[in-house]
């Protein structure tokens, strides 16, 4: 999935977002494991508000996205904080990711993991490009959300030049949240349709696909509380610390 012209409405309609207490969390999360600096992967980075707060603090970031649109909002907001030249832009699928080196952590935010039919294949990617004792801190949205507070559910955004009618529709046996976004731009007199799919994971599977490629999860936290899970969570978030390099467990297999 990749957002194309939400992107330009996505922070409008994401103004409640609590990037700050993320951001700490984040960052306590990283340091807490020894990583103060250095190379960090954001995957599926949206409009980089997160992104370039971790830029801020001396981290050398690099943004990854499938939308060009997200990527362009990114490199607009980079240049207006002077910081791009501590961010390197990819536009890349994170089920086929391919970095140029290693990195010490990566972030995924805003359920971004669950925009994708094969969660295996995007940790798998991260855990190859991951140095040993690396982190990779990640949210996404709870079963329970997507049965109970998506559904079947018709939702309405109003931005300050833009509307949006966000409707929900469970498939595949209740694996699936189709989304479809119908969006009125009231500046241009332009409307806008874009359609894609969430994937309900099961804690279990989130863990297991983690063991599977050298993490091991160490936490697992309400994602908006950043406190203990409840039945009525709606956003999991995540800390997994890498076991190893990808040469020892290529040794371990042989």
């Amino acid at each position: 999935m990749a957002y194309n012209e939400f992107a330009y409405f996505y922070d409008s309609f994401n103004e409640d977002a609590d990037y700050e207490t993320l951001y700490r969390h984040v960052r306590q999360e990283l340091e807490n494991h020894g990583i103060w600096d250095g190379i960090l992967a954001d995957l599926g980075c949206g409009t980089g508000e997160l992104t370039l707060m971790l830029a801020q603090a001396g981290y050398e970031m690099i943004a990854i996205d499938q939308s060009e649109e997200m990527l362009c909002v990114v490199r607009d907001k980079a240049d207006q904080l002077e910081l791009t030249n501590h961010l390197l832009l990819l536009q890349q699928d994170l089920c086929s990711l391919d970095l140029y080196g290693t990195i010490r952590g990566a972030v995924s935010t805003f359920d971004t993991f669950n925009h994708l039919p094969s969660l295996d294949a995007a940790i798998a990617n991260a855990a190859f490009f991951m140095e040993k004792g690396g982190v990779l801190l990640f949210d996404m949205n709870t079963p329970y959300k997507h049965q109970n507070v998506l559904g079947n559910n018709t939702f309405t955004f109003e931005g300050e030049d833009a509307g949006c009618v966000w409707c929900n529709q469970i498939e595949d046996g209740g694996k699936r949240v189709r989304i479809s976004l119908d969006i009125d731009d009231r500046e241009n007199g332009e409307s806008f349709h874009e359609e894609f799919c969430e994937y309900t994971y099961e804690l279990a599977e989130i863990r297991a696909a983690l063991e599977r490629h050298g993490f091991t999860l160490e936490s697992v936290c309400d994602g908006e509380t950043f406190g203990p899970l409840t039945e009525t969570s709606e956003r999991y978030f995540f800390c997994a610390v890498k076991n190893y390099t990808q040469l020892e467990g290529e040794e371990c297999l042989n």
